[in-house]
């Protein structure tokens, strides 16, 4: 693979994974959110899907995220008919982030980032000592 593309491709997906670590940062950040009325709804997590994008110009395909979405699943409720966002029959419903699930995202992202950051890191190596070897 020529040393431009290999660049590409690493850097599309540092891209696509520092997306990745901001939402899955957001969704940690309002796991323990409630609804700022009463009966309404709490915070729903977000998910991001990646989508492959051909870089004409680098003549290689690439990643990027594709959208932002909300996970549709069910809210948890809790019944606490103290609480300001309670409904009529005294349930607060609770964001549907698990936190342990979101910790394993972070860590599966955070690790595809460092892989795409030491690949870049060598075709960069590779790419200079070419130049050096062509001055030289």
């Amino acid at each position: 693979m020529d040393l431009v593309k290999a660049l590409a491709v690493s850097a599309s997906g540092m891209s696509s994974q520092g997306v990745r670590l901001r939402v899955v940062a957001e969704n940690l950040a309002n796991a323990n959110s409630t609804a700022e009325v009463p009966g309404g709804e709490p915070y729903r997590r977000k998910l991001v899907s990646f989508k492959t994008v051909l870089d004409r110009e680098a003549g290689v395909e690439t990643v990027s995220v594709d959208r932002v979405g909300r996970d549709q699943s069910a809210f948890d409720t809790r019944f606490d008919p103290g609480h300001p966002s309670a409904d009529p029959d005294g349930y607060v419903q609770l964001p549907n982030v698990k936190p342990m699930v979101e910790l394993v995202d972070l860590r599966e992202a955070q690790r595809t980032y460092e892989a795409n950051l030491n690949a870049l890191t060598a075709a960069r190596t590779m790419l200079m000592r070419t130049i050096d070897l062509l001055r030289g």
